[in-house]
């Protein structure tokens, strides 16, 4: 991999992209430590030090939330719209004909996504300061200064939007992806610090445990993201006359890990909101709706088996269902047919389709299976050791794992390309 950087940095067009990410990167991690005013910053980094739950929130949101920053929000708001309108395009028959137009259609469904970020963006920073204001970490605000927060917080989900967008545009990858990649490396050297002075002076076993661990799962991920089944395709020969035409096989590769991080993502969404609901009601004055809220609180602890195997099967279910509202059997059989392809010892059309369903389900349980297992990686390893200092866990490497192998796949494309039309030239 790092033969293929080094090659990439030579090339004066892909180094100025490189170049640019790298730009892009600073100014964000500017965004993040520009605080809101009205906001104790040392007390809010107090509070998100001592919950797993808010150094979680924290890792999605790219880096900026426990600064309480204009970037506080990050990326979140926009990731979760984005979700929305891509299941909403297998519901309304509009955006179903939008996504079938190709390019075009979908740069309209983006531009739906980026309105639908903002009132998201909105409502989740008005949430977000009801809860830290239940914290006692941030004072008591009137109305204009709440509405002025939660602009303040919109605008910097929008400007970090917009970040991401020129990330793709100019420089090297997916910029949305990115940039959650970047608040989670910039998070690492902290929590690695504090993990191994911890281990050095208590117990050392557990660091090699923890480098075994990690060693492990990145290459199991790095597997599992890479690994597809690959079933053959045939294409009939056609005569015209005394030529023939067509002919040929063909595979289509199906990943077992189809839904990537978004199943991950969802899940975080839901399993964390519990414990946002019980925070907010906690300090509510009804002695029967606070007791409430404090048994919602710690049933679902991050560190608690409730929360653990709530967050695995979220996972696990949503996997499933993603997958099957992305990928379409019988769409792709009728492709298949209408090329005149067909899969030796199934016969095309419908047979095709059941067999495609059949082979798709079977493989997503392994890729549910491994993406529930590494989501819960965390708190295993956490109840082995007893170190809880090591906020950057197992759904954090799938992330930079994932997103750095997608970043080198596309520096791999740039230098086909160029070495491709230099051919041509």
């Amino acid at each position: 991999m790092f033969k293929r950087l080094f090659g990439a940095l030579k090339v004066k067009e892909i180094r100025k992209k490189l170049l640019f990410t790298l730009g892009f990167f600073i100014v964000f991690r500017i965004l993040t430590h520009i605080p809101l005013p009205n906001v104790d910053t040392r007390a809010i980094k107090e509070l998100f030090q001592s919950s797993q739950l808010l150094g979680l929130l924290d890792i999605f949101a790219g880096g900026g939330m426990q600064n309480f920053s204009i970037a506080t929000l990050g990326i979140g708001p926009y990731i979760n719209a984005s979700i929305v309108l891509q299941l909403m395009t297998k519901v309304l028959p509009k955006l179903e004909e939008l996504s079938k137009e190709g390019q075009s259609g979908w740069e309209k469904i983006n531009g739906y996504t980026r309105y639908l970020t903002v009132p998201l963006a909105f409502l989740q920073a008005i949430g977000m300061y009801a809860l830290f204001q239940r914290q006692g970490v941030l004072t008591k605000l009137s109305l204009p200064g709440i509405l002025l927060l939660a602009l303040s917080m919109t605008a910097g989900t929008v400007l970090v939007m917009w970040l991401g967008e020129l990330i793709s545009e100019y420089g090297v990858g997916n910029g949305i992806s990115l940039i959650i990649f970047c608040g989670i490396v910039a998070q690492m050297p902290i929590s690695f610090g504090q993990t191994f002075a911890t281990t050095v002076s208590t117990n050392f076993v557990n660091l090699i445990i923890i480098i075994a661990v990690y060693v492990f799962v990145i290459y199991a991920i790095t597997m599992i993201d890479e690994a597809n089944r690959k079933i053959p395709i045939r294409y009939a020969r056609r005569v015209r006359g005394n030529q023939q035409f067509g002919g040929g096989e063909s595979t289509l590769p199906i990943k077992i890990n189809q839904a990537g991080v978004i199943p991950v993502f969802f899940a975080v969404s839901l399993v964390l909101l519990p414990s946002m609901i019980g925070g907010y009601l906690s300090g509510v004055g009804n002695e029967k709706i606070a007791h409430f809220a404090k048994i919602l609180v710690s049933t679902f602890d991050p560190r608690s088996l409730v929360y653990n195997i709530t967050y695995f099967v979220l996972v696990f279910a949503i996997t499933y269902f993603y997958t099957a509202v992305t990928f379409n059997p019988e769409k792709i059989a009728d492709e298949i047919r209408s090329h005149g392809g067909f899969i030796p010892g199934i016969r095309p059309g419908k047979p095709t389709m059941h067999y495609l369903n059949f082979i798709i389900t079977r493989i997503t349980f392994v890729g549910a299976l491994f993406l529930g297992c590494v989501a819960v990686l965390p708190q295993v390893v956490n109840a082995v050791t007893g170190i809880t200092t090591l906020t950057v866990g197992g759904t954090s490497i799938l992330i930079l794992v994932s997103v750095a192998l997608e970043t080198m796949k596309k520096v791999d494309s740039m230098m086909v390309m160029r070495d491709y039309e230099g051919f041509m030239e």
